[in-house]
């Protein structure tokens, strides 16, 4: 995971601009690679990408929030995903993840206030028949409850 940087130059965001400008579909591309160069998608760069796209800053907003990986803020350390799906929530993960969120005392995208881990939904992991699932960075958990997220959040913390 990219990690966020304090420091954000206006040119720095315009070379990654420019750097996908020429492609077929540029923005998907572009709002990937400020994430990976700042750990998110920094406001300033918003009207630049909108100027070069010759796109509104309302089409701009509806794509980066319905893909729910782009970030608004960076994210913690570590991030703890949690499936919302259906199988999931059919299993308790709508409970458990109420009971994660509450615990932590964040909202979805939440960051905790060590820096440590954000919590974010996620629309299905693939593990349906292990249900309820989580993901921590990069590795999928299946069958979780309360002690399986508080190792998991623990373990993000040390």
């Amino acid at each position: 995971m990219p990690t966020a940087r304090s420091e954000i130059t206006a040119d720095e965001i315009a070379q990654i601009i420019e750097a996908h400008r020429g492609l077929e579909g540029p923005l998907l591309p572009m709002l990937h690679a400020l994430q990976e160069a700042f750990g998110f998608v920094p406001a300033e760069a918003h009207q630049p990408i909108c100027d070069a796209l010759n796109i509104t800053r309302a089409e701009l907003h509806g794509v980066i929030s319905f893909y729910h990986d782009f970030r608004k803020a960076p994210a913690g350390r570590h991030v703890l995903k949690i499936c919302r799906a259906e199988a999931c929530q059919s299993v308790g993960g709508a409970a458990l993840a109420e009971a994660t969120l509450k615990k932590l005392g964040l909202d979805w995208h939440g960051t905790s206030a060590d820096g440590a881990v954000t919590v974010e939904p996620v629309y299905c992991l693939g593990l349906c028949a292990c249900a309820p699932a989580a993901m921590i960075d990069d590795r999928v958990v299946g069958r979780v409850d309360d002690a399986k997220i508080e190792a998991m959040i623990e373990e993000a913390r040390a």
